[in-house]
């Protein structure tokens, strides 16, 4: 078989690059001045037969390493996330504070990290220890040495028939260097604007070996990175982001009650101050700050407790608050992260017929996270049920109540404690022992595959709930429940107290450890596989004008996941630390079987079904179906059909349970005229397994055509679907509150009659949803343009995902669209759905040297939760109006420009500005895991960032 024009230009892409622009595509010779030649025979992400041409009926991206090195980025895992088609729910390594900090996933199509398979050479890794919001595992893309990677093949449609059932979304397989000879040494270094952030990069392959003469080869790779911490608040110049108080724009600075120590009067809520606000017991919908010298009812003053005694932060609460900005003080724009890869391979090619092989990964990394201290009376929950912390107070004798003589409610920011802390340690390792080869006619692989991640978390600065009851309140009843639990505590003097604010430090070092001692939890995850597919060609099959390909394949794996929770946490005895803990084990086999027909016409045919058995959810059989038709030789048409089938995690299905925080309005308070419950504040999220949960199901549909109109110029345009039903989701939080399923504080009441009093928690639990249903449309255009007098070559190209629609229907028959939205915060993390987004690559490339200009941009959001919202805007400003103006989050788009040369044939040099017109992340109030800015806007957070290195290969 031989190459037509068309897919060798497509061959050329694929093999060139194709993510954000990115290739330099190689120019085609006209084909009347160069004959066409056999292409070597390659096996392509979505198929497991080995074919002539590189494009199928499936659509497939494909990153190689000059794609990553001309991005400027400095990982996989950021070059994957700023993908068109990652529309969302992909997990950054900046997530420093969620549960799965310190790792890095990519979620395709916005359905979420668990959603999409990820790959090493062609098979399975263990996934993170830590599961995204305690429920959705994922594949840490961090582990993959950034040196040892050959390309990133994405396949953009279900491959469940092919790879397994965890693939609805999509592939995204990582392929390393297979035969390399020789060393190279790279070394890079990084600094933002403000001359933090920084980050180093060292890295070293070795290859000794070839296959062809020697018949061996052994790979080395070793890769070390350091990324600095950076904190809000040396981003103070950066307009909103990192701040809790909006004021200057607009928004009250109660908003979410997020750390600014602010009081709302008549409400009988106050926010968490550095000096502490009390509640007056003779009218419990009032709080006042113990810095007010004339506060009502107050039977002691505290002239130390002044609010500038403890910060310069502008004041002017209406309620009398001390006024601080909690997360610009003490958060995070990026931890600390130190990391070491290696990798090692080894080829022995016994004769032409019979290869063995064997592959070692091994990754270790430290995350050091920090945010604000802890307050005394957030609530939590655990399995047993909410743990309500508000009513949390100074006891009647405690010497810094200004209630002296009757127990006070407190709402204490502990900052004497210190912000709490994270140090999370990760270590993966996989290994793999295998041999292929041809016998029979058929071309065989098998391996032995074992993969293991262990994950342990030390966290500081958390209080123990019984202590700080006691400490603020001893009680003979809660001394006794402190001492029961704590020996540090009983070792106290009897009737010790925590002395705050102004008089902490009389405190102990010893009451300290008591209150809050070092707490952690450790994660594991195991995978263990077996597997053997063959393919092979038959010739002379009536009506086909080729080769049948066929390809039969079976495996076996063993899959375990373990976290144990977090030390108090079971007993919901940690203030501000939710429950999440889950266990299980399942056995997975699996049958599948592809074929590959060329039929008459220059149509493709195309065909695969696979069948698992989980020994926990039962059986599945999931098709797959191609076609691809090329009329003529400038112009295809492809389009796929697939089935595909997800089995319960067992976060989901296991044992364990989750307890979070979410955010969300109250519907209720709010009609009753109690105005700050209309906005959404933090709430406690009880979630528990569920047994009975069955596999999620999808269909996928694409459609798409491939036209090259002019030389050297290539247009794609991809219509895809994607419905998935039986989905397992959380119980939407709205729903659960409008359903009452919730827990509230009867003391936290506003004068109002019929006040129930705050929400402290909401009860739901995972459910199989209706259905999701998500469709849209890519466009990839590239174009390549000689230019004269030897001025070497311009290239553009342009990435393009529009999504029409994201609607999930929930059991009762209710739907909500989140396209172009903020939702859907169940997978998105709050970070919204663009409908939009576009990655553009402008370059020019002359003999040694290389410049790129890489645009990336984000669609505006709507600020709600789904469209058509009938509660509103999700935000308001002070006044009422809707936030931001419009109720819509601007567009974000940041430009970057890479330069790489190479003076000598064995040297280049590179250089990057990232975000080189310093574009500040637009204002977005609802995210979280970022502070007044969307997590994905990263970049704008951060600044200008600045990268040197240089590589030298002998």
């Amino acid at each position: 078989m031989t190459e037509t024009p068309i897919s060798r230009t497509i061959r050329r892409l694929f093999a060139g690059g194709g993510a954000i622009g990115l290739t330099i595509l190689a120019l085609p010779a006209p084909a009347q001045e160069v004959a066409p030649k056999p292409v070597p025979r390659v096996e392509i992400t979505g198929s497991n037969i080995r074919r002539s041409e590189a494009e199928t009926a499936s659509s497939v991206i494909t990153v190689n390493r000059a794609d990553i090195e001309r991005s400027g980025k400095a990982t996989v895992a950021e070059l994957l996330q700023t993908l068109a088609v990652d529309n969302q729910g992909s997990v950054p390594t900046t997530f420093g504070n969620g549960f799965a900090a310190g790792a890095s996933g990519i979620s395709l199509r916005g359905l979420g990290a668990a959603s999409t398979l990820v790959l090493l050479n062609g098979r399975r890794m263990a996934p993170y220890g830590l599961a995204d919001d305690g429920q959705k595992q994922f594949t840490d893309l961090n582990v993959i040495p950034t040196d040892a990677v050959e390309r990133v093949e994405v396949l953009k449609d279900g491959a469940s028939a092919i790879y397994g059932s965890d693939a609805i979304a999509g592939v995204v397989n990582i392929i390393l260097r297979r035969d390399f000879q020789g060393n190279t040494v790279r070394f890079s270094r990084g600094a933002s604007d403000d001359w933090d952030g920084k980050r180093t990069n060292v890295a070293f392959t070795k290859g000794v070996g070839s296959l062809d003469t020697d018949r061996y080869n052994v790979l080395f790779s070793i890769e070390y990175k350091k990324f600095d911490e950076i904190w809000y608040r040396d981003r103070a110049d950066r307009e909103w982001i990192g701040r809790n108080d909006l004021r200057r724009w607009g928004y009250s600075a109660d908003q979410a009650l997020g750390g600014t120590g602010a009081i709302l009067p008549g409400t009988g809520t106050a926010g968490n101050a550095i000096n502490g606000n009390v509640r007056n017991p003779a009218d419990p919908t009032n709080y006042y700050n113990r810095g007010n010298l004339a506060g009502p009812g107050f039977t002691r003053t505290f002239p130390g407790a002044a609010c500038s005694n403890f910060t310069n932060h502008p004041q002017g609460d209406p309620g009398g608050g001390c006024l601080i900005d909690a997360s610009m003080q003490y958060n995070q724009i990026e931890p600390k992260q130190e990391n070491l890869s290696f990798f090692l391979r080894g080829t022995l090619q016994l004769d032409p017929s019979l290869q063995l092989y064997s592959e070692f990964n091994w990754y270790t990394s430290q995350t050091d996270t920090a945010t604000t201290p802890s307050s005394v009376s957030a609530s939590v929950g655990f399995p047993g049920g909410p743990v309500n912390n508000a009513v949390v107070q100074l006891g009647a004798n405690h010497p810094d109540n200004p209630y002296f003589g009757t127990a006070a409610r407190i709402r204490y920011l502990a900052a004497d404690v210190g912000p709490r802390k994270s140090n999370i340690d990760s270590n993966f390792l996989r290994w793999l022992g295998g041999a292929k080869g041809t016998h029979y006619g058929w071309d065989w692989d098998s391996a032995l595959l074992f993969s293991h991640n262990h994950v342990n978390n030390t966290q500081n600065g958390f209080l123990q709930r019984d202590v700080a009851f006691a400490l603020l309140d001893p009680t003979p009843a809660n001394i006794a429940t402190a001492a029961a639990n704590s020996p540090a505590y009983a070792a106290l003097p009897l009737g010790t107290v925590w002395r705050i604010a102004e008089n902490a430090p009389l405190n102990s070092p010893a009451l300290y450890a008591a209150l809050s001692p070092a707490i952690g939890n450790a994660a594991n995850t195991k995978v263990a596989q077996v597997d053997f597919k063959g393919t092979r060609e038959f010739a002379g099959i009536p009506y086909l004008a080729g080769n049948l390909g066929l390809a039969l394949g079976t495996e076996f794996r063993h899959e375990m996941t373990e976290l144990r929770p977090t030390t108090g946490t079971e007993r919901g005895n940690i203030i501000g630390l939710g429950y999440s803990a889950y266990s299980g084990a399942r056995n997975v086999f699996a049958l599948y079987g592809e074929g590959l027909a060329p039929l008459p016409f220059n149509v493709e045919a195309s065909a695969a079904l696979r069948y698992d058995h989980f020994t926990d959810v039962g059986s599945s059989w999931t098709p797959k179906f191609g076609l691809k038709w090329t009329p003529v030789r400038q112009f295809a048409l492809r389009g796929t059909f697939a089935r595909g089938f997800r089995a319960p995690s067992p976060a989901e299905n296991g044992v364990g349970g989750l307890a979070a925080f979410s955010t969300a309005a109250d519907p209720v308070r709010c009609a009753l005229g109690v105005t700050n419950a209309c906005n959404p504040a933090s709430v406690a999220l009880i979630t528990s397994p569920n047994p009975n949960l069955s596999p999620e199901r999808s269909k996928s549909y694409t459609l798409g055509v491939i036209w090259d109109p002019l030389p050297r110029t290539s247009i794609s345009v991809d219509y895809w679907k994607i419905k998935r039903k039986n989905e397992i989701n959380q119980e939407q939080v709205d729903a659960a509150i409008a359903a009452g399923s919730v827990a509230r504080d009867p003391g936290s009441v506003s004068g109002i009659p019929g006040d129930p009093g705050q929400i402290t928690a909401v009860l739901t639990r995972y459910v199989n949803s209706a259905q999701s249903k998500v469709r849209g449309l890519d466009v990839d255009a590239r174009y390549n343009h000689r230019l004269p007098d030897a001025w070497g070559n311009a290239t553009f190209d342009v990435k393009y995902t529009h999504i029409f629609e994201w609607l999930r229907t929930e059991q009762d028959g209710t739907s909500r669209e989140f396209a172009g939205t903020h939702g859907n915060c169940d997978v998105t993390n709050c970070t919204g759905t663009p409908a939009d987004r576009v990655n553009m690559r402008f370059g020019w490339d002359r003999n040694n040297l290389r410049v790129s200009a890489n645009v990336n941009y984000r669609g505006v959001l709507e600020n709600r939760f789904f469209r058509g919202d009938p509660s509103g805007c999700a935000v308001t400003f002070a006044n009422g109006a809707d936030a931001p103006n419009g109720c819509e989050l601007a567009s974000f788009t940041t430009v970057d420009l890479v330069v790489r040369w190479k003076p000598q044939q064995r040297w280049e040099v590179f250089g990057s500005v990232q975000n080189l017109f310093d574009k500040i992340a637009p204002l977005d109030p609802l995210t979280y895991g970022a502070q007044a800015y969307n997590a994905l806007d990263y970049e704008g957070a951060r600044g200008r960032f600045y990268t040197l290195g240089a590589r030298y290969s002998f």
